[in-house]
């Protein structure tokens, strides 16, 4: 059995592999895909694909986590059609694992069994607040993994946000 995951993974956080280390062993294949793909350098979306991608299969790899592949996702800014287009790029899968409601249920109207996991410390474990931490001096390297810290000191991303702030 197949699952998929999707995210923008804008940095992979703790959240994120407490996700994966949950499910991994469920299935035979997660496939996770890179959605928004095609932007980068923005308050939003600062890391590119490639960063992304690098970000999760260091730590993956670190984890023991092999059963895995990834997928880049492009947007389309079109939800009715979104699902069909995430079926062009990835291979068939069975489940979606997803805690997005809108991911949720445009997959559910589809017919695809949708597995929610428990949600850790949201608040706190969001691509967003870390961002935001980065932007303001705070202390944002306890909330994702210690091989995503090395990406983003590697590729200056801390200064990268600070920059596109200006």
């Amino acid at each position: 059995m197949k699952a998929l995951f999707v995210g923008r993974f804008q940095p992979f956080h703790n959240g994120h592999l407490r996700i994966l280390k949950t499910v991994y062993k469920d299935f035979d294949e997660i496939i996770i895909g890179i959605g928004s793909s095609q932007y980068s350098n923005t308050l939003e979306n600062p890391f590119t694909a490639e960063e992304r991608k690098e970000m999760i299969e260091k730590t993956l790899d670190r984890e023991g986590i092999k059963n895995y592949k990834i997928y880049f996702i492009p947007d389309i800014h079109n939800y009715p059609k979104w699902v069909s287009h995430v079926e062009s790029i990835v291979p068939k899968f069975d489940v979606v694992i997803s805690n997005n409601l809108l991911t949720s249920k445009l997959f559910s109207e589809k017919g695809y069994i949708v597995r929610n996991t428990p949600l850790f410390e949201r608040e706190k474990y969001s691509g967003k607040e870390i961002r935001r931490r980065m932007l303001e001096g705070r202390e944002w390297k306890n909330l994702v993994p210690k091989q995503v810290v090395d990406i983003i000191e590697k590729i200056k991303g801390v200064e990268r946000i600070k920059n596109l702030k200006k």
